[in-house]
């Protein structure tokens, strides 16, 4: 007998047939998070989940689940998941590492050019029918060209986005917790220095690390006043990251130019205050929005399900 798989979110229609054809398969058939009762209920005869970033695999979830023998996470991160309560029960989690490498750091990239040549205040001018031509003194935004970048997490995503920095000439700064071989930082052009340096010195910040307790408001208040008033702050990794409070007082005080969004504290809400400011690119989560990339994603988790189905271990099993 195929083994039960439950998803919380329908995924790209050639994934859904080939999990079809695989598994028996039960799925959420609204387009929105399920409520955690109805996440209870889907997975109660579930031998495998598959499991979307918003989605708050807790021990709860996993109590209800008796069967359960792999948690596949449609995402890279996954700290939506409780992994003691999974490793407890012996249940493998797997993620989709690497294959949305690629189209985040040109998402990054999106938003990098967004923010500093204010890109949405001029669609919002032209569509509104109110542009009335050519001005010296309309919309003025910064150069990117042979600026500074500070990359925050220099792991494939960051290190990425500092491949596409050097066709913009950039100075490429990066603080990570661990140092990349000198052999990557002369390949890539970039030097490794304290994270006070970086924010004081980069005209473009952008994050590219994992949610952890240490990383949490990393960017906070102090942090977002030793950047440059004419620097823009990026984030397309984890909203906790930054202190959206934090980050509003400093958009609206100018104390640096602007950001672009692609996370946020509390998906997904986004607070009103943020909403209203016009120094702020916002984005809804589109990181990996590529179509071979969710593709992609989505064949990585049908080879971690059938290897654990099969008896062997998950290629992409995450250390419990």
């Amino acid at each position: 007998m195929k083994p039960r798989i439950f998803v919380t979110r329908a995924l790209p229609s050639p994934i859904m047939l080939e999990l079809k054809r695989l598994f028996q398969l039960k799925w959420n058939r609204r387009d929105q998070p399920l409520s955690r009762q109805e996440l209870c209920a889907g997975v109660g005869k579930a031998e495998g989940l598959i499991a979307m970033l918003n989605d708050p695999i807790d021990a709860a979830v996993i109590d209800a689940a008796p069967k359960l023998r792999i948690i596949a996470n449609y995402a890279v991160g996954y700290n939506n998941i409780d992994l003691a309560a999974a490793g407890g029960r012996g249940i493998d989690v797997t993620n989709t590492p690497g294959v949305l490498t690629e189209a985040t750091a040109d998402l990054t990239w999106a938003l990098i050019l967004a923010a500093a040549r204010r890109l949405p205040e001029g669609e919002a001018l032209v569509r509104s029918g109110r542009w009335t031509g050519w001005s010296p003194t309309q919309l003025v935004g910064g150069e990117i060209f042979r600026k500074s970048i500070g990359i925050i997490g220099m792991g494939r995503i960051g290190q990425a986005v500092a491949r596409r920095a050097q066709g913009f000439d950039m100075d490429i700064l990066y603080y990570s917790r661990t140092r990349l071989p000198l052999i990557k930082e002369v390949v890539l052009g970039a030097r490794h220095c304290s994270l006070e340096e970086l924010l004081r010195r980069a005209d473009v910040v952008t994050l590219h690390l994992p949610l952890t307790k240490e990383s949490r408001h990393l960017i906070d208040r102090a942090a977002l006043n030793l950047m440059k008033r004419t620097a823009y702050l990026i984030n397309t990794s984890r909203g906790p990251i930054v202190d959206e409070a934090a980050l509003i007082a400093a958009l609206k005080q100018g104390r640096i130019a602007g950001a672009g969004l692609d996370v946020y504290e509390e998906e997904p809400t986004v607070p009103s205050a943020l909403r209203r400011l016009k120094n702020v690119v916002l984005l809804p989560h589109l990181g990996s929005a590529a179509e071979e990339t969710r593709i992609r994603m989505g064949r990585m988790v049908i080879e971690n399900l059938a290897a654990r189905f099969a008896g062997q271990q998950p290629p992409n099993k995450v250390n419990l």
